[in-house]
């Protein structure tokens, strides 16, 4: 069973930074389209990043820019790096594998 376990949401500052982290055990991620959506209160879940195993990244206008994802197959692990954090940026940050499997989510927040 596939199972997305993220971490590393927390409250910071608008300008500041965030690393979410979250890791796939049941299944090796090496060939996995690998994602992060958000969803703030009150709003639909929206795409955030996606990330494809020949090293294609997308990422939503929002967050271009300012926001990475990358992984490491060895850890089975999908990282997202955020940068010049805002406060539109709070939400509950999910993570997916290939949108068939999706973690618990991890709270961002930023203070103004």
């Amino acid at each position: 069973q596939v199972q997305l376990v993220e971490s590393g949401g927390g409250l910071v500052q608008a300008g500041g930074s965030l690393r979410l982290s979250c890791v796939v055990s049941g299944r090796a991620i090496s060939s996995s389209p690998l994602g992060w959506f958000r969803q703030a209160p009150g709003k639909e879940r929206e795409f955030v990043a996606f990330s494809w195993s020949t090293g294609t990244a997308l990422y939503a206008d929002s967050v271009q820019g300012r926001f990475t994802i990358s992984r490491d197959n060895a850890k089975n692990t999908v990282y997202l790096q955020m940068n010049s954090l805002k406060p539109e940026d709070t939400a509950v940050y999910y993570c997916t594998e290939d949108r068939r499997y999706w973690g618990q989510g991890t709270q961002v927040t930023i203070s103004s």
